[in-house]
């Protein structure tokens, strides 16, 4: 089943994503505006630290644009995954008591940060104003990159998700692991930094191609390597397909051990 039984309960997976992204704000001081104020901070942390004291430069792109255009894919991916890894058990009152296919529950809490990343996006074409680029035809591509960014963070998120249920100190290992793989991604310096001779090692990362594809899409300047592109959509579908599996595995087994 799968996929195809979250599209046959679709309208459960829209209930459950609207109340996550309710209950994510609700009595919040400043409510949806942490949407732009994370990245914003972000931003600007990282154009003075690296921009301004290391220097880095995604030339002739404005480093806080650049960096900015790679924060808004990866803090999605972070934020849905994040939040899938914990969905089943923080789900347990439904998981125990009624019948659905629980693979709902990470899909839709992955699916209730699409608000968030639109508001990024309206915050990026905002700065891309005040600094004079223009979008071209590329910007239509950039919806393809964010729904790899989507699927990588379901493979992820299904894995996780289950094994939290079985180690709950899964939870706790997530926030340490996504800190070490954002340092592997190319979202506050840009690829060409890599060494040649590891270049084939940080490919295998997939969100590599999710952020350099969808910087290059907002931003213009050099495209993606097609092997790039092409490696980071077969791992995205390798950890889509085998987390599924594994989710779908072990599932029976969720309501006994919660």
């Amino acid at each position: 089943m799968g996929l195809a039984e979250i599209w046959q309960y679709r309208e459960l997976l829209y209930f459950l994503a609207w109340r996550d992204l309710k209950i994510r704000y609700k009595q919040t001081f400043i409510g949806v505006a942490w949407a732009v104020l994370q990245p914003v901070l972000m931003m600007a942390i990282f154009t003075l630290f690296l921009g301004r004291l290391v220097n880095v430069s995604f030339a002739p792109l404005p480093y806080s644009v650049a960096a900015l255009a790679g924060l808004l894919p990866w803090n999605f991916f972070v934020s849905g995954t994040t939040s899938a890894s914990d969905s089943v058990v923080s789900g347990q009152a439904l998981v125990s008591r009624v019948y659905f296919p629980r693979l709902i529950l990470p899909a839709a809490s992955m699916l209730s940060w699409f608000v968030d990343l639109l508001i990024g996006i309206i915050l990026l074409f905002g700065m891309m104003a005040v600094f004079g680029i223009a979008p071209s035809w590329t910007v239509l591509l950039a919806p393809l990159f964010l729904i790899l960014a989507y699927f990588t963070a379901l493979g992820v998120g299904t894995w996780l998700s289950a094994l939290n249920v079985a180690y709950r100190d899964v939870k706790y290992a997530v926030p340490f692991m996504m800190q070490l793989w954002m340092f592997a991604t190319p979202v506050v310096y840009p690829a060409v930094l890599v060494p040649e001779r590891f270049q084939w090692i940080y490919w295998l990362n997939p969100m590599a191609g999710v952020v350099e594809g969808f910087r290059w899409s907002m931003l213009g300047g050099p495209a993606p390597s097609s092997r790039l592109v092409l490696t980071s959509v077969g791992i995205t579908l390798a950890l889509t397909v085998t987390g599924v599996a594994y989710f779908k595995n072990t599932e029976r087994y969720f309501a006994d051990v919660i």
